[in-house]
């Protein structure tokens, strides 16, 4: 019961993250499952069972908001699958010695791309027209091969990819990207269960994981409105560097004398991050503040009259703080 109530933390920990950032359930569940001791691949296939019932949840209430762009869920979904299937028969077919380096490497690289990515503002770039399925296909093969094979994956490569290339508008990458991660999941979960047969999956463990996300979806939905996303992602992103990289060291025969040096410059290096994305933060509700001061300045829009349009850099930096 205790390691259940454990899990459950877990998927509540998890949900939180991803409810907050529009990523990283996975990333932070598989983690932290590592990190107690279960099998890279059963770590896997065990996040992506629960994850069919929480990404169904948050399909629905994007699509319920308005945020799904049906388009591109439709190009990028099928690919992703695929991906998610191939990743998932790999991860099955390899032994947990060899699995363990790998999955922990793939986690070390996301959580280093998060420290870098919400250490500064994500600046989109304005470009005219729609997402191209050659530009969606590979996208969504390659983040769901990574998704499955790394226990997670899919939002933290997918989502940035959609969010600059300016395309699409933030609530509708985000809600699109979910909403195609049912799909993903659920060939990931096909996949593990070929190779894996039913014993891959520790279902106590789903369950709980599951009860977590649960609870956790409607607290995340104010949490993203008190706690900055950008300060959350770099804070997480540490987290998921510093557990990797024990496996990592481990895997490498990294010497008594090297390791406590590797973990210094880990830490060094997160408390960096944290500090740019509070200047970031702070640079960001300063723009935010001078755009409002100009536009109340500029007094009530006459009737038929274009509105005041929002300063070009300090909209970019708005978005990026809000995602």
């Amino acid at each position: 019961m205790r390691k259940l109530l454990v899990l459950a933390l877990v998927g509540l920990a998890a949900q939180l993250v991803d409810g907050a950032l529009g990523m990283a359930y996975g990333l932070t569940s598989s983690t932290l499952l590592l990190f107690a001791g279960v099998a890279p691949a059963a770590a896997s296939a065990s996040v992506h069972l629960a994850e069919i019932g929480t990404t169904l949840a948050a399909g629905v209430a994007h699509w319920r908001f308005g945020n799904v762009d049906w388009r591109v869920v439709a190009r990028i979904a099928v690919p992703g699958a695929l991906g998610a299937f191939a990743g998932a028969t790999f991860l099955s077919a390899i032994s947990t010695e060899s699995a363990a380096p790998w999955m922990a490497a793939i986690l070390f690289t996301l959580g280093a791309y998060l420290l870098i990515r919400f250490s500064r503002p994500l600046r989109p770039r304005s470009a005219a027209g729609r997402l191209r399925g050659r530009f969606l296909g590979p996208l969504g093969l390659f983040a769901g091969f990574v998704d499955a094979t790394g226990g997670g994956g899919w939002g933290p490569v997918a989502t940035p990819a959609l969010l600059v290339s300016g395309r699409l508008e933030p609530r509708k990458v985000i809600g699109s990207v979910d909403t195609a991660e049912f799909m993903v999941a659920g060939a990931a979960s096909v996949g593990f269960l070929i190779g894996l047969g039913t014993e891959g999956f520790l279902l106590p463990t789903v369950a709980a994981l599951l009860v977590g996300g649960l609870i956790a979806a409607p607290i995340a939905a104010w949490l993203v409105r008190i706690v900055p996303a950008q300060l959350l992602g770099a804070a997480i992103g540490g987290v998921i560097v510093l557990t990797n990289a024990r496996t990592l060291l481990r895997a490498g025969d990294a010497g008594a004398s090297l390791t406590p040096v590797v973990y210094t410059l880990l830490v060094v290096g997160w408390v960096v991050a944290l500090a740019l994305s509070v200047r970031a933060l702070r640079r960001a509700r300063r723009a935010r503040a001078t755009a409002e001061a100009a536009l109340a300045a500029a007094g009530p829009t006459p009737p038929g009259a274009a509105p005041t349009p929002v300063p070009v850099g300090a909209d970019a930096r708005l978005a990026a703080v809000e995602r």
